[in-house]
């Protein structure tokens, strides 16, 4: 079992000025105890749940490549990428930048999206959701395209979405045979028959039984597109709370995950900017589950 780290919130002490320093802190811990990736929202806003949209949020690709020169081992990646948000050149192409700097440590995480908010307060378009499921098809094309060969296929696309005329990618990425894709939801007609015609890893979310079932779905369009079911690593993103939880505690709940099928823990932390919760989750946690 592997695990990673979500930094959802960023409303920590000593405002804007403390943000860069206690950013470094925390992912410079999480790679020392023992995470294997590491993660940020793709979000302009904070969203509902996490607190109000005035709520400090940093743009993802920025923070990741801050990231990248504070860590040294763990993966990198965005949970999960809103596919409007960038064109998709500019989604493989950053995303090959960060696995170089890196030293090949990316991992593309990318969705449908779904927060219209953020894009009509802040002046872009947001599709209807076939046209970002198509946006999203075409993308996951594309990547595949530039992450081949030597500087990619060199090939144009021509889809309903996107036009390009020539899919260079140089500096080719560093992860082989690419950098890995997750894409992120549990739809079970379009999502997860992307996943399984696309990408390495699923994101979804839920209880044991729920996440069961999606990686059941998941199995049947592998079966249907003949895609080994194994070769997607399946992964869900969890709340932890060692205020309300002990660690013992931690341990049974996300091993009953792991005997659900999943592979790939991702813990969204309360509190992470207190560093010794990564210490704790590092010693007292991850072992046992592994």
């Amino acid at each position: 079992m592997k695990f990673g780290l979500q930094i959802s919130s960023f409303t920590w002490p000593g405002g804007a000025a403390a943000i860069g320093p206690t950013l470094a802190r925390v992912v410079r811990t999480a790679d020392q105890v023992g995470f294997d990736s590491i993660w940020v929202m793709d979000h302009f806003f904070q969203i509902r749940g996490l607190g109000p949209p005035e709520a400090p949020m940093l743009e993802g690709m920025t923070a990741l490549g801050f990231m990248a020169a504070n860590s040294e081992r763990a993966r990198l990646g965005l949970m999960v990428g809103g596919i409007h948000y960038r064109p998709p050149g500019v989604w493989i192409k950053a995303t090959t930048t960060l696995d170089v700097l890196s030293g090949g440590r990316a991992w593309f995480g990318i969705g449908a999206a779904w927060n219209e908010e953020e894009s009509t307060a802040l002046g872009f378009p947001f599709p209807p959701l076939r046209d970002r499921f198509e946006m999203l098809e075409e993308t996951l094309q594309m990547a595949h395209a530039m992450w081949s060969g030597g500087s990619g296929s060199g090939e144009a696309h021509a889809g309903r979405q996107f036009t390009a005329s020539r899919l260079l990618n140089s500096p080719q990425s560093l992860s082989r045979p690419r950098i890995p894709i997750m894409i992120g939801g549990g739809g079970e007609r379009k999502t997860l028959r992307l996943v399984a015609q696309y990408a390495d890893a699923c994101n979804v979310f839920g209880d044991g039984p729920s996440i069961a079932h999606k990686y059941a779905v998941l199995r049947q369009h592998c079966e249907r597109l003949g895609r080994p079911y194994d070769e997607i690593e399946r992964s869900t993103l969890q709340g932890v709370d060692l205020d309300a939880r002990s660690p013992a505690e931690v341990v049974d709940r996300f091993g009953a995950l792991g005997e659900s099928g999943a592979q790939h823990l991702i813990l969204s932390v309360r509190g992470v900017n207190d560093v010794s919760r990564l210490e704790r989750l590092g010693a007292e946690v991850l072992p046992q589950l592994r």
